[in-house]
């Protein structure tokens, strides 16, 4: 029987190098919804100690990129059309707010921040990197936001990205990640008119498209070759 493939074991400043492997590995759609992720398999394939993963997994789920199932251990999160409606009206009535206070103080230099922000946006979708791109549409919104200097609203949107960054990377195509930057094109180019009706109608719609794209799945439990998947992604490192 052929050896299983290993990493190197890990030193003890590893954590953050496993922790960022498998939120990547989330990111890229690599892992699919309710993937399970079991310690002791991940010490295995990462050279590292059951606490070591242990005390990762669980960062990963205070994220929200990870679910912890009491006696069932970590998995990948599979969210309920519940959920994401939830989470996409959030995102919807946040920005319109954000949005009608931005119009009123946008200058030059965020309009250039924005342009420059979009044109990373693209070309992560133009060369398919679809960790980079949904990385890079959440930032987008991050963009907006804290350019209100207001840390509690910018809070309350990093909690809402961490639950839709994980439901997009899971469950939009990958192919329709150019959708998103048109449509993030589309509301600063509303915002350079200062047109603010047409700004919370296009990030309405947006979210609206966004929501749609989704194609959930039903709920199950689900295994994973995670030597033959993280091997591969520190082969194309």
């Amino acid at each position: 029987m052929a050896a299983r493939r290993r990493m190197p074991r890990a030193a003890p400043d590893a954590d953050a190098a496993i922790h960022d492997a498998i939120a990547r590995a989330i990111m890229q759609g690599r892992l699919r919804a309710g993937t399970r992720l079991p310690e002791h398999r991940l010490a295995e394939v990462f050279g590292a100690s059951r606490e070591r993963i242990r005390k990762v997994l669980h960062r990963l789920a205070a994220e929200r990129r990870l679910e912890l199932v009491p006696n069932r251990g970590a998995r990948v999160p599979q969210p309920t059309m519940a959920d994401v409606k939830s989470v996409y009206e959030a995102h919807r009535v946040l920005e319109a707010g954000v949005l009608s206070q931005l119009v009123a103080i946008i200058d030059a230099g965020l309009l250039a921040t924005l342009d420059a922000h979009l044109a990373q946006e693209r070309a992560a979708a133009e060369r398919f990197d679809r960790a980079e791109s949904v990385r890079l549409s959440g930032a987008f919104h991050l963009l907006l936001v804290d350019a209100l200097g207001n840390a509690e609203l910018s809070r309350f949107l990093r909690d809402l990205l961490s639950r839709s960054s994980v439901m997009v990377s899971v469950y939009e195509p990958a192919s329709q990640s150019i959708c998103a930057v048109d449509e993030h094109g589309a509301i600063v180019e509303a915002l350079r008119a200062r047109d603010l009706a047409r700004a919370i109608d296009l990030s309405r719609h947006h979210f609206l498209h966004v929501e749609q794209r989704l194609r959930l799945e039903p709920p199950r439990d689900v295994a994973a070759d995670l030597d033959a998947l993280f091997g591969e992604m520190r082969a194309a490192e």
